[in-house]
């Protein structure tokens, strides 16, 4: 029973397997064929609404009459399909819109380059260029209801229900007509479990019809027949056989052993492939990482320059303009605004050197013990008319008396970013707070909190990576957005750590750890130097003699008007190496300022003729540049200038050098006087 059970049941699956495959295919084709027209019929339909709209608002744009393209927009509204639209000027603007009532007003801010639909959230938005005689005036935007899902819902939902009552029906019928079939199927089946059972191969199947079954009982009775007589001769073949599969089973362990060698080695194949393959792509992400990296720096450098470069050249411009004449206020008006640009842009090309030279390894760092309230007292000093041109307050702790150990520059560089940046984002009339304290035995923590907007979470795990503006929208403020990243790098490169704890709309908080130490015994003063203090440097008069090389009249005209005001100095210049090195034999000067990039000779091979020259050895050389890398520096200093100073020219720096290089021609004067009376 248990198998006839079984074999009309697979004839019921066969039969109810054919009938299901035959609906789904008959209710699969015209399901999608509905779907298919109706697809086209409404991309046809928004296509002909757009070219309709295109033709009516090409007026509109033309003559930029939005009034009209709205009111041809409206139209719409006789479509009920069409949820809203839009036109879009040539320049990819938003011109003039259409919402359907209770329907979202959203549009895209640009419109597309090219003609085309997309589906959005159940909508089939369409773009269609406007193009009036080869040219491109606008483009039209089409959102409409897009039923697709909806109608094939309905769809899937009848041709279920069509499909369970079909194979319900089939089923039914088939139940009551399945035993015509399988009885005597069934007969063959049983003579053949016999035959297996016992081996008696000279058993027959009985015939109860004349149809197919009839053919397949001979047939089994046949094939009984054969087996019977096959059975013999393969048992004498049997003895014959042994032999040979012995022998085969010996080729076979020893194909088994030669494909096992050659698996083992396609596999340290394999694995060599696919190290070389992983150190591959490794390379190939670090290049494509790269070049990433050098896109994005060079897109926000061509901005942040061009922004301070704008305003000096255009209000350089103005200044020189007979066609856009300005008064005495205007001119310093506009010079204020080109030397605020100047400066704001050497400070971003000093940022990006910076991070240059702390990505490459090459910065130099020299630590030592730093009183931490002598920074905090210059830094106090430089920040404080910035924070009050917006009435903010800065509060410096009075008894922070520790030493750390750092480079002063950097370190002096770093307090000065995180001040700068609390006066920067903080609100007008705010304050700023610094304070130091203590964390361990040799850990010093100088914190310096805000009363700005603050940041929000996601905006502090973004903090320290370049050109994130402290959160804020490109634009809101000046800067190129590495000033914290230099920030970390110098201080992990101090051996301290940085962080920083932000809530919005209350202020943020920045930290820097330093490792403190004790403090540098203070310098006993040099009996020489109070003796020497007070002597002139000059000659008669206290007038000295500064020789300027320098072939480029603007910056030698720069330099003139810095001195101009100084009686104590008297400039003579040279407008080329040869000419400096005649001028500097023949007059003698107490101090030259050296450009070194020079026609015919450079200001290094000048400073070696000086030095070369008894009559000139002696005079104090000190070299104006725009050479402002590290190893320019370090490479000036080593060939023996006094000083290097880089452009553009500081004045305090420049006024710094030159009254530090008097000094010190005043006290080697002034040790010869003494040395020649003893």
């Amino acid at each position: 029973m248990r198998q006839a059970r079984s074999l009309r049941q697979k004839l019921l699956g066969v039969v109810l397997l054919t009938t299901l495959v035959a609906l789904l295919v008959s209710v699969g084709t015209i399901i999608g064929y509905d779907l298919r027209a109706y697809h086209r019929n409404i991309l046809a339909d928004m296509s002909t609404q757009s070219e309709l709209i295109g033709h009516m608002t090409s007026a509109a744009l033309a003559f930029d009459d939005p009034r009209l393209a709205t009111e041809n927009l409206a139209l719409l509204r006789l479509r009920p399909k069409i949820n809203a639209g839009a036109i879009y000027n040539a320049r990819g603007q938003l011109f003039a819109t259409y919402v359907a009532p209770g329907q979202q007003g959203a549009f895209p801010p640009k419109a597309g380059t090219e003609d085309g639909t997309r589906f959005e959230r159940g909508k089939l938005i369409l773009f269609k260029r406007i193009v009036d005689n080869g040219e491109l005036l606008g483009t039209v935007y089409l959102r409409a209801e897009y039923e697709m899902v909806g109608r094939t819902a309905d769809y899937l939902v009848i041709a279920f229900g069509v499909t369970a009552l079909a194979m319900l029906i089939a089923w039914l019928v088939l139940g009551r007509l399945s035993h015509v079939v399988t009885q005597p199927i069934l007969d063959i089946a049983a003579i053949a479990r016999e035959v297996v059972e016992t081996g008696d191969y000279s058993r027959r199947a009985r015939k109860l019809s004349d149809d197919e079954v009839a053919q397949l009982v001979d047939s089994f009775n046949r094939m009984l027949s054969e087996i019977e007589a096959r059975t013999r001769a393969l048992e004498s073949s049997n003895h014959a056989l042994a032999g040979e599969a012995e022998q085969r089973s010996l080729a076979q362990q020893e194909v088994m052993r030669l494909n096992a060698e050659l698996e083992q080695r396609v596999h340290e194949r394999t694995l060599q492939l696919e190290a070389a393959n992983a150190e591959l792509e490794r390379a190939m992400e670090e290049a494509r990482s790269a070049n990433q990296a050098k896109t994005a720096f060079l897109s926000s450098m061509s901005h942040e320059l061009r922004t301070p470069l704008n305003a000096i050249l255009g209000f350089a411009q103005i200044l020189t303009s007979d066609k856009l004449p300005s008064t005495l206020p205007q001119k310093k008006e506009f010079a204020s605004h080109i030397l605020k640009s100047g400066r704001h842009l050497l400070t971003l090309i000093n940022e990006i050197l910076d991070l240059a030279k702390i990505e490459s390894g090459a910065v130099a760092l020299s630590l030592e013990p730093v009183a931490l309230d002598d920074i905090l007292h210059e830094c106090h000093t430089m920040t404080e008319p910035l924070a009050a041109q917006r009435n903010i307050r800065l509060l410096f702790p009075g008894d922070c008396h520790a030493t750390v150990r750092a480079d002063r520059t950097r370190l002096k560089q770093t307090v000065l970013n995180l001040l700068s940046n609390a006066i920067k984002y903080n609100r007008d009339g705010g304050a700023v707070v610094v304070d130091c304290a203590m964390t361990g035995p040799e850990r010093l923590r100088l914190t310096v909190q805000d009363t700005g907007l603050g940041l929000r979470p996601e905006q502090v795990a973004l903090l320290f990576q370049p050109f994130n503006r402290l959160g804020q929208e490109a634009g809101a403020e000046e800067g190129t957005g590495i000033g914290l990243v230099v920030t970390k790098r110098l201080v992990e490169l101090m051996g301290g750590a940085i962080g920083v704890s932000s809530s919005a709309g209350v202020g943020s908080m920045f930290w820097i750890e330093l490792p403190a130490t004790e403090p540098l015994a203070p310098p006993q003063e040099d009996e020489a130097a109070r003796a020497l203090a007070g002597v002139p440097a000059g000659g008669e008069g206290g007038q000295v003699t500064l020789l300027y090389v320098e072939d480029n009249p603007a910056n030698l005209k720069l330099v003139e008007e810095i001195l101009r005001y100084r009686p104590d100095v008297r400039l003579l210049s040279a407008p080329d190496g040869h000419l400096g090195i005649e001028l500097a034999r023949a007059h003698r000067p107490d101090l030259i300022l050296m450009d070194i990039n020079l026609p015919c000779v450079s200001g290094f091979d000048a400073l070696q003729l000086l030095r070369a020259d008894p009559a000139t050895a002696h005079i104090p050389v000190i070299a104006l540049t725009a050479n402002a890398m590290p190893r320019d520096v370090e490479k000036g200093l080593a060939m023996g200038f006094f000083r290097y100073l880089v452009k553009p020219i500081n004045i305090e720096e420049f006024t710094e050098a030159i009254n530090a290089t008097l000094a010190h021609l005043a006290s080697r004067r002034a040790l010869a006087k003494a040395a020649e009376r003893t």
